[in-house]
């Protein structure tokens, strides 16, 4: 039945899972948690990989963030626990010191 449901293009785990990638990407997850999400869903490795090759840039992502949160350590904590990539964190870090008032 799965396998008739998949023929008629009814049942496709890569459109679900750059469906559900987009949507926890637009709520400010990251890579990491998206992948956690995915992957606890029961998608497929392959299906969760094209997922976020099909999202924005994780930096990108980030950087977003944090101009609406504002530059400072609170903010990169925010964006670790949403599950972005400590080499994004330690890029935005530098980024934020840079944009804080001295």
């Amino acid at each position: 039945m799965l396998q008739t449901l998949e023929q008629a293009g009814l049942v496709d785990d890569g459109r679900v899972a750059s469906s559900r990638a987009g949507a926890l990407a637009a709520r400010g997850y990251g890579d990491a948690a998206i992948c956690f999400a995915l992957e606890g869903e029961g998608l497929g490795a392959e299906a969760v990989a094209a997922a976020l090759a099909g999202l924005e840039p994780e930096a990108a992502r980030a950087r977003k963030l944090l101009d609406l949160r504002g530059p400072g350590p609170a903010s990169i904590r925010w964006l670790g626990s949403r599950g972005f990539d400590a080499a994004t964190l330690e890029d935005l870090a530098g980024f934020a010191d840079e944009a804080s008032p001295r």
